[in-house]
């Protein structure tokens, strides 16, 4: 009875036996698109939170022997031989040739910078001021910051302003204030906590060269309030971290390149980006922010191609999976259409048995 049904209820499918040749070579090359784009989706979503690669796509459109050589001579003329460097060892790096000529003023310049009345006269100049233009001024500075003079002096010249009813800063305050509770800590871990004492140290003099963006600003006043005055700040997770994200900078690319990042950076969670990038990067990270700028750190980089690839997998998944159930189908229909003609052999067997004996 079973079968009677289906041979009455499914004439039609069984009119011509179905073709699963076209539908098994589209399952496979829709398989194997998936199999390609899948991996490529994921890891290009995966790489919108990658600084490195991120910067390595804003260079791929704005980085040429032609922007590097301009951006050398730019760079010497203002007497920033670190940022030239900087462009010479990225072009090294991108495989991008520059005038031999060129590299040697380079050479020269660093050379000039390294000497010892140069280096004696930035240092002093960084521990009075408080204002690192280049690293002898900031080991200068950061030895008054260490010694508590430079938060001291901070500290009395903002109170001070106060007092007389003029306008202060009270984030260099503020700043000043957790630097000496952080100055504490560092001597008290035995320099754990010197990082971020550097990054402090940056953002202060950031701010006070008005390199520091407002809205980056207003974050780390908010930091700073929560931390207080006290040496609780040592202990505080937002504060400190952004500070030792700073001196991450600092280390691997020197202290320029954090200030750079402080000038375009506008959270905290920007600065994390950028501390991954110099630790990658390393000297070649003050020319990658001077040519990609904000776009060396922002996601928009990758996210076309993010996205792309997003829909070309779906695409191929969702392909696969339908040719997959047509490919299913047609075979099951194959294998019922098999089965109904052996039993239509085997009713017709006796019958044809009967008119050859007759």
């Amino acid at each position: 009875m079973h079968g009677t049904n289906e041979l009455e209820l499914s004439p039609q499918i069984f009119r011509r036996p179905p073709r699963i040749g076209g539908a098994l070579l589209a399952a496979g090359v829709l398989g194997l698109a998936a199999i390609y784009a899948v991996p490529r989706a994921t890891e290009a979503v995966l790489s919108l939170d990658d600084p490195v690669r991120i910067a390595d796509r804003a260079l791929d459109d704005t980085f040429s022997a032609a922007v590097a050589q301009r951006e050398i001579e730019n760079a010497l003329a203002a007497e920033d031989s670190d940022l030239a460097q900087s462009f010479v060892d990225l072009a090294a790096d991108r495989k991008v040739k520059l005038d031999p000529a060129l590299v040697e003023k380079v050479r020269a310049a660093q050379a000039e910078a390294a000497t010892a009345r140069h280096q004696a006269a930035s240092f002093a100049r960084g521990f009075v001021t408080g204002e690192p233009d280049d690293m002898a001024a900031l080991a200068g500075t950061a030895l008054g910051d260490l010694t508590l003079f430079g938060d001291i002096r901070d500290a009395l010249r903002e109170c001070t302003r106060l007092a007389r009813g003029q306008a202060a800063d009270e984030l260099v305050l503020g700043l000043a204030g957790a630097g000496i509770a952080i100055t504490a800590g560092t001597y008290a871990t035995f320099g754990a906590a010197a990082p971020a004492r550097i990054g402090l140290t940056l953002a202060k003099a950031a701010r006070k060269s008005g390199s520091l963006g407002a809205e980056l600003a207003g974050s780390v006043g908010r930091m700073v309030r929560q931390a207080g005055f006290s040496a609780a700040a040592g202990r505080t997770g937002g504060l400190l971290n952004f500070a030792s994200d700073i001196g991450r900078i600092e280390r691997a690319s020197g202290g320029r390149a954090a200030l750079d990042g402080l000038k375009i950076a506008k959270d905290p969670r920007d600065i994390t980006r950028l501390a991954r990038l110099s630790e990658k990067e390393g000297s070649r990270t003050r020319a990658i922010l001077k040519v990609a700028g904000r776009s060396a750190i922002m996601v928009a980089a990758l996210a076309f191609d993010a996205s792309t690839w997003l829909l070309g997998a779906l695409i191929a998944v969702f392909g696969f999976v339908s040719g997959l159930k047509g490919l299913v189908e047609r075979t099951t229909l194959r294998i019922l259409r098999r089965r109904r003609e052996k039993r239509m052999r085997n009713v017709m067997a006796p019958f044809a048995g009967a008119a050859a004996c007759s």
